[in-house]
């Protein structure tokens, strides 16, 4: 069993690995209790994909690829705030259209290389056992950046969250923090494609964040569980991966997904098995309180 947990630890890439994969874990985490809240897990898709011909640009032109991924999640994102501002379309319908053309660009760009789909593939499924010392710091300072921009503006951003028209009412700017939003969302976008790829990345989003739902009404503990439950799936995600051979992006997600079935069953106050079972022994026994009321 020891050496089951030490022998991947002592690899570098392995190091690497699992310090990119804590940090996403973390970061996706928080910023997903407000996607979850907020109704936008189709937005951070749309922005995952919206962002490819930064990508695919950047890999043309010999430059990093999560600096052109980055430059182009500025640019969506300013691009939806700026449409949805008029009032006549929403965010939704902002998104759609700038992620269907921004897609379709990076599809042209890349048509036009004769090799590109091998180089490419890891931007799809994720190449975290590749993340270097470099996309090791650069994860962690836009990961710093991102945690500690939610922490500063928590209240503005939960109010805007839950409730819009008394966010107005008190003379905040929805625009303002809505696009403050976006490029969070996009940061933590860009920082991910890395571990988990394109394709996989709604999922490290918006899953510890609905779990963590599950288990309490408060966010801050909704935050702090999420993070921890990210963090969580992705250190057993990668090490089931090193044992077993499987793409480690998608072993990160499936144990975050298990996570989440096995809380959506068995959740102490709200899992459906755990609920019925509550209910058949409160029937059997009227004098007692299944589930008492916590007085903090």
């Amino acid at each position: 069993m020891t050496s089951w947990l030490l022998d991947p630890l002592s690899r570098a890439y392995m190091q690497h690995a699992f310090a990119a994969i804590v940090l996403v874990g973390v970061i996706c985490g928080v910023i997903g209790v407000f996607v979850t809240l907020r109704g936008l897990a189709f937005m951070g898709d749309a922005l995952a994909h919206a962002i490819f011909p930064g990508v695919v640009l950047a890999f043309v032109l010999g430059g990093s690829v999560l600096v052109g991924a980055l430059i182009a999640a500025l640019l969506v994102s300013v691009g939806v705030g700026a449409i949805g501002q008029g009032g006549r379309l929403s965010n939704d319908t902002a998104i759609g259209v700038l992620f269907a053309g921004a897609f379709a660009l990076g599809i042209a760009i890349i048509s036009a290389q004769r090799t590109y789909a091998r180089d490419l593939t890891s931007f799809l499924i994720g190449s975290i056992l590749g993340v270097s010392r470099t996309d090791l710091v650069l994860t962690a300072a836009v990961g710093l950046g991102v945690l500690t921009t939610i922490l500063l503006f928590r209240r503005e951003l939960t109010l805007v969250a839950f409730d819009r028209t008394f966010a107005q009412a008190n003379g905040f700017s929805l625009w303002v923090y809505d696009q403050l939003f976006l490029i969070l969302l996009s940061l933590t976008i860009v920082v991910s494609l890395q571990t988990v790829g394109n394709v996989l990345v709604l999922a490290m989003l918006v899953t510890p964040a609905a779990t963590a739902r599950l288990l309490t009404d408060r966010l801050r503990t909704m935050a702090l569980l999420a993070a921890l439950i990210g963090a969580s799936a992705g250190v057993i995600g990668l090490y089931l991966s090193y044992h077993a051979g499987l793409a480690s992006g998608a072993s990160v997600v499936l144990v975050a997904t298990v996570l989440f079935g096995a809380i959506y069953l068995f959740a102490p106050r709200t899992g459906v098995v755990t609920v019925r079972l509550g209910r058949r022994l409160h029937f059997g026994h009227p004098e007692r309180d299944v589930f008492p009321t916590d007085p903090g």
